[in-house]
């Protein structure tokens, strides 16, 4: 009988993470305009009380992002983005759990491994002048690629055409070979199809519902559904009832969590991060029971 393959690992600044479980990302929006929940954590202390309470809630991962990039934003400077978010990353990272930092921009990249972040997550996927040698540079840290069809400010205006998922597959081959050959190993890498950005209700939620063809790019995949307008849209859609704002998505976010860990996720990036755990533990129980077989018990 064949060994099982090995579960997947994801090399980090600070060793590695085994995605032998759905791994969950704690959102901590150090802007004041994220579309969720901006202006919410803008001092030094408001943001570290938030890491805090995240991890204290099961966070795996805390990912700090100083630069809206919801639909229509227009974006800040690298000197704004910097003062935002050094102040809370320096102690971040002290904390013991690994630390991303959500940027596009090569400085803020360099400055932020620098202090020791463990991950950084890029929408453009390294795609900034300078931002594939600084990582590839570094040698160590770990990386999130995205597919972004288009630019926040517009994405939405005009979204994608046709099948997002071959599309998006294609894009995941043609990254991993970029950044691959750039000397960035394989085990540092994993991959975002990027719901929301550019895609319309209907081709995010493909993208879930058909997550495994993503996975024949061959790294693990990470997915962002939470309290993004889709889930407002189907909740509209669905149920007769007005979209709910933001934070008022909980239970659909939860569920989109539990459909992408379903299909093969390695990790889900959250705001709620104690509902999203708990949701999980109660999958995770389900399938363990499933597993031992009919008529077997624990």
């Amino acid at each position: 009988m064949n060994a099982p393959a090995p579960d997947p690992v994801w090399n980090i600044t600070r060793g590695q993470l085994v995605l032998d479980r759905p791994l969950v990302m704690g959102i901590v929006n150090l802007t004041p305009d994220s579309f969720s929940d901006g202006g919410s954590f803008g001092s030094e202390r408001e943001a570290l009380v938030r890491c805090e309470r995240l991890l204290a809630e099961g966070a795996d991962i805390l990912d700090l992002g100083a630069e809206s990039t919801r639909p229509g934003s227009s974006g800040v400077n690298e000197r704004e983005e910097l003062a935002r978010l050094m102040p809370v990353l320096r102690q971040a990272v002290r904390l013991g759990a690994p630390v991303s930092v959500d940027t596009s921009k090569t400085a803020v990249m360099q400055a932020a491994l620098e202090v020791g972040a463990d991950i950084i997550n890029d929408v453009a996927a390294l795609a900034a002048p300078g931002a594939l040698l600084a990582v590839a540079q570094h040698g160590r840290c770990g990386v999130c690629l995205m597919h972004m069809h288009g630019e926040p400010r517009s994405m939405q205006a005009s979204p994608m055409q046709g099948d997002a998922v071959p599309q998006v597959l294609e894009f995941f081959r043609d990254a991993l070979r970029r950044v691959q050959g750039a000397g960035i190993a394989a085990e540092r890498i994993v991959l975002d199809a990027g719901i929301g950005f550019g895609k319309t209700p209907v081709q995010n939620f493909a993208l879930v519902a058909r997550q495994r063809e993503l996975l024949a790019a061959g790294r693990p995949l990470l997915v962002g559904f939470s309290r993004k307008s889709s889930l407002a849209h189907v909740i509209e859609q669905y149920t007769g009832t007005a979209a709910p704002p933001p934070a008022g998505r909980l239970g659909a976010s939860v569920a989109a969590a539990l459909l992408a860990a379903e299909r093969g996720a390695s990790i889900v990036r959250v705001h709620d991060v104690r509902a999203t755990v708990q949701a999980l533990a109660i999958w995770q129980a389900m399938r363990d029971v499933e597993e031992l077989g009919e008529g077997e018990q624990a």
